[in-house]
């Protein structure tokens, strides 16, 4: 459908825009006694040390990696996760029609914070090509634990699951700026990750395995755009969390198009167009737009003014190639908004709202 000289590309994290999972937390649900407390007080502690202390050569997303040992704790193996993850996957509503229909416009890549594991279960699940994705790399089995390490990583996994969670103080940049019952539980959590855990075995976990999270997300774009041999003005990026800001400020500030998909704060304060949407296809339908762009000046009012056309144009390719009549959307269309610094707060106040409905008051509060 596009000419053979341009090459567009659309890159999208998964769990948010594609799935309504969070994984690794439905696993410490799943396999830690009160994991989903533990896991929750290590995603606020992450977006502590990422977006307020900004804590050197620190990455968001790195909940993933902290929570390792504690998996190791409580006997979870490679082929468990796996197991796992292969019978819960939860798509978004017309995700393969999506992805099928963006594909005849651009190459598509998935770049997520997720454990492979879950993503190689996603990729069998929607025939989407394991080669486009960008994921965290983690074995499980590789790292040996002895009874009294266990006994050990254990005691600290329910020390941290019955920590009060951390109240994080609007423009909060240092440990200062936080009460002193919260700067205590900061502390300790330093202690545990950077003294205590690095003694253990299991600890390894927390050196050798690198998350896919804020920068790994740029740069796997970046290395995207060398394979196809597309421009950073070409890219359309979807995200909906903490661990998309550097992928959106990189898109953005190279003139592609950065999409919050029912994204929280983090996500709408750094994307230039915010989407709240039960389906897919509103991914589907600016995919389209960017990728037929002729004018970039006017682009993002262009979006506004002809992006509920295209959904309801009988006639549009859109709706021709998912062959999904308009009736799925009975009462309103899906909010399309173009995001401005007067409109940020109120446009993430509503997405906040809008992702606890589609995933889950619990995994759409997460950062």
């Amino acid at each position: 459908m596009k000419p053979p000289y341009t090459k567009y590309l659309v890159v999208s994290d998964c769990e948010g825009p594609i799935s309504k999972n969070d994984n690794a937390y439905e696993l410490a649900q799943h396999f830690i006694p009160n994991g989903a407390a533990l896991f929750s007080n290590l995603s606020c502690y992450d977006d502590v040390l990422a977006d307020n202390l900004h804590k050197p050569n620190y990455s968001a997303g790195s909940t993933l990696r902290l929570i390792l040992p504690f998996f190791k704790a409580y006997n979870l193996t490679d082929n468990q996760l796996e197991e796992f993850c292969t019978q819960n996957i939860t798509l978004l509503p017309h995700i393969t029609d999506t992805l099928n229909f963006i594909n005849d416009l651009a190459e598509v890549f998935i770049v997520s914070t997720s454990y492979e594991h879950y993503i190689k279960a996603l990729c069998k699940t929607l025939n989407f090509p394991y080669k486009n994705t960008y994921c965290t790399k983690v074995n499980l089995d590789k790292y040996p634990i002895n009874p009294k390490e266990q006994t050990r990583l254990k005691e600290l996994a329910q020390e941290i699951a019955q920590m009060p969670k951390i109240t994080i103080p609007p423009s909060a940049k240092s440990l200062n700026d936080f009460s002193a019952a919260d700067q205590k539980i900061i502390r300790r959590l330093d202690e545990i990750f950077e003294v205590e855990l690095p003694k253990t075995n299991a600890g390894k976990l927390l050196t050798d395995v690198v998350t896919v999270g804020g920068p790994q997300k740029a740069q796997a774009i970046c290395d995207a755009i060398k394979r196809s041999g597309a421009q950073l003005s070409n890219v359309m990026y979807v995200g909906d969390s903490i661990t998309d800001v550097d992928a959106f400020r990189l898109v953005s500030q190279s003139g592609g198009l950065a999409v919050s998909f029912n994204g929280n704060f983090y996500a709408v304060a750094n994307a230039q167009v915010a989407v709240l949407s039960e389906s897919t296809l509103a991914t589907a339908a600016l995919a389209q737009l960017f990728c037929y762009q002729t004018n970039k000046k006017n682009l993002l009012n262009k979006y506004i003014g002809f992006w509920c056309k295209t959904l309801l144009d009988k006639n549009s390719p859109l709706v021709g190639m998912l062959k999904h009549p308009i009736t799925i959307y009975p009462d309103t269309l899906p909010e399309v908004q173009i995001i401005t610094p007067k409109t940020i707060k109120k446009i993430a106040q509503k997405s906040c709202v809008f992702r606890e409905k589609i995933r889950g008051e619990k995994i759409g509060r997460l950062g």
